[in-house]
């Protein structure tokens, strides 16, 4: 199943506010990049939530319920949202520090594109990942 990472700044959105709010429209994005990324989100694909600028690691697991659709928040332009639905919390955040520092993920997208707000994850990344926050991969 293909898997993302999406980025909030968490003084703007955090995982708290999602797992309150339960399903979600990820809005915002005006990156041709990370557009095309939410473009490509299935129904039933999952994403890793990371909190970019404060904090700087991956917190929860969010599912997409909801494919692309125009972006309610865009005033101009064909930008695109999904809706997304807390999954679970990770019993341990994976900081981008440990990240950075598993060489297994040394081509990782977080890594080599790190300002992009949505991007793919690897079946492979995706495994570690949630075996370096506590969960089964």
């Amino acid at each position: 199943m293909p898997a993302w990472l999406v980025k909030s700044e968490p003084d703007a959105f955090s995982w708290a506010d999602q797992v309150k709010n339960g399903t979600e429209p990820w809005t915002g994005v005006r990156n041709h990049a990370a557009k095309n990324n939410l473009k490509a989100m299935q129904v039933g694909d999952f994403a890793f939530f990371y909190h970019s600028n404060t904090g700087r690691e991956i917190v929860g697991l969010v599912e997409v319920v909801r494919a692309a659709y125009p972006d309610p928040t865009a005033e101009s332009g064909d930008w695109v949202a999904v809706d997304v639905r807390a999954v679970a919390p990770l019993p341990r955040p994976v900081s981008l520090a440990a990240i950075k520092a598993e060489p297994r993920l040394a081509d990782f997208a977080l890594i080599r594109q790190s300002r992009l707000s949505v991007m793919p994850v690897a079946t492979a990344h995706a495994r570690l990942l949630l075996r370096m926050g506590g969960l089964s991969g």
